[in-house]
């Protein structure tokens, strides 16, 4: 192998395990070499398992895969931006939304924080502090036990808060979703916690930029009854979209100049 694919490759690796992704038109232009020469160097590094393919890129392969939330605030930014944006757009006045935890959920959070009579309820420590100073929004804590890793709560209590409230739209995050089975997460207690969240909410939105469109990078899953809205942005691939609108699920490109 030329010393240059060498180096190249181990660069590959180091940058997607820094940023979380990279998209094949990125890393083209970074090395300045061709697209397919990219899609030969993720091939091999997928093979030797040490990176795994998405649509469009590639995200690192860790000892523990699940990312932190750290992790995930840099990754995506503009995606995530239009998402939340195109989200913010469908609250009223009056309402009372719940916001999952999680780094998109949280850029949804600081969209809200100049609205007036909302109420947000949430198990996400990114959304606590993006609307601790936003006086016209209250603000309800679900509780329970905080995962470090995700900066969310979960477990007994947060299901026995969520029993005793319902919502006008459920805002949901994800490690992965799929057509057929729903949200893919690390634990079965986070799949849990979304599927009450559904459940209780008259409108749910899943809010997941595209290169975990299809992703199953975990064993628990939260189904989600028929009517949800997946909420991605303009990089998803038609053919990482066409399952879902095969399943009858509403899907929404979000624009990332926020129209």
């Amino acid at each position: 192998m030329p010393r240059g694919t060498r180096a190249r490759r181990a660069a590959i690796v180091r940058l997607a395990t820094t940023s979380g992704l990279a998209s094949v038109e990125d890393l083209s232009a970074t090395f300045g070499v061709t697209p397919s020469t990219i899609r030969r160097d993720l091939a091999h590094l997928e093979a030797a398992g040490e990176l795994a393919r998405t649509y469009g890129g590639a995200i690192a392969v860790a000892a523990h895969p699940e990312a932190s939330l750290r992790q995930r605030l840099g990754e995506a930014f503009d995606a995530k931006r239009a998402i939340a944006t195109w989200a913010a757009a469908q609250i009223r006045a009056g309402e009372t939304v719940l916001l999952d935890a999680g780094s998109t959920t949280g850029a949804l959070a600081h969209e809200l924080r100049a609205a007036r009579d909302l109420t947000v309820a949430t198990t996400g420590m990114t959304v606590l502090e993006e609307l601790a100073t936003a006086e016209h929004v209250h603000v309800e804590c679900l509780g329970g036990t905080l995962r470090h890793l995700s900066a969310g709560f979960v477990g007994p209590l947060a299901e026995a808060a969520l029993s005793r409230m319902t919502f006008d739209r459920a805002f949901l995050g994800a490690d992965g979703v799929d057509a057929r089975d729903g949200i893919c997460e690390a634990s079965l207690q986070q799949t849990r916690l979304k599927e009450l969240m559904a459940h209780r909410s008259e409108k749910v939105y899943v809010l997941i930029h595209s290169a975990k469109l299809g992703r199953r990078p975990f064993h628990a899953w939260a189904r989600l009854d028929p009517g949800w809205t997946l909420v991605t942005d303009a990089d998803a691939a038609p053919e990482a979209l066409a399952p879902f609108h095969e399943a009858g699920v509403e899907v929404v490109v979000a624009d990332p100049a926020g129209g």
